[in-house]
């Protein structure tokens, strides 16, 4: 059985979008480590279309600039999207329907996915008990500029999480995991 897990990046106050404003001053030779473990355990991403269009772009105008890079382009990618039909990232597969069903199926035939961000998708995951992990990757400041929509918090049904561990980087970032245990089991 492969595990699904969730990494995001976020503030003090709850900040997951404004990444440009806060992310790189913390980003530390710790961090690179810990992203390039992560990533490296990883036999997939899965994402949403927003973040699917934000990383195709970053990501293959990097191609060739380093190792990280090249894995990011290179690994196969699920992008959750109703819209999204033509994706022109390389190793893209876009699941329009049944999608609880269909990362249900990757996570029993043992595919370990890497989730960025937390939103509708990650919800859906929740909700249907195939979340295995919540990383927050915590950094020591107030954004100050958030819209609700680019916050952690929305309204979504109460999830309470087991403490796995906390990894603490010299410049205050620290990386707080999480398991799930009420989410929901079909």
């Amino acid at each position: 059985m492969g595990k699904i897990v969730n990494a995001t990046y976020m503030t003090l106050d709850g900040d997951i979008s404004n990444m440009m404003d806060w992310h790189f001053e913390y980003f530390s030779e710790q961090a690179t480590k810990a992203a390039s473990t992560q990533l490296a355990d990883a036999d997939a991403l899965i994402m949403g279309r927003e973040t699917y269009e934000g990383f195709s772009a970053a990501w293959s105008s990097r191609a060739g600039v380093d190792d990280f890079a090249d894995r990011m382009n290179s690994i196969k990618k699920y992008v959750v999207s109703s819209t999204l039909t033509e994706p022109e990232w390389e190793n893209t597969e876009v699941i329009s329907s049944d999608v609880a069903e269909r990362v249900r199926g990757i996570k029993e035939s043992g595919t370990n996915l890497l989730q960025y961000g937390f939103g509708d998708v990650s919800r859906l995951l929740l909700e249907n008990g195939l979340l295995d992990e919540l990383r927050l990757w915590l950094h020591p400041v107030l954004s100050g500029k958030a819209q609700p929509s680019e916050l952690l918090y929305r309204d979504t049904q109460q999830a309470k999480f087991t403490y796995n561990g906390v990894e603490v980087h010299d410049t205050g970032l620290i990386i707080l995991s999480y398991t799930p245990t009420n989410a929901a089991r079909p």
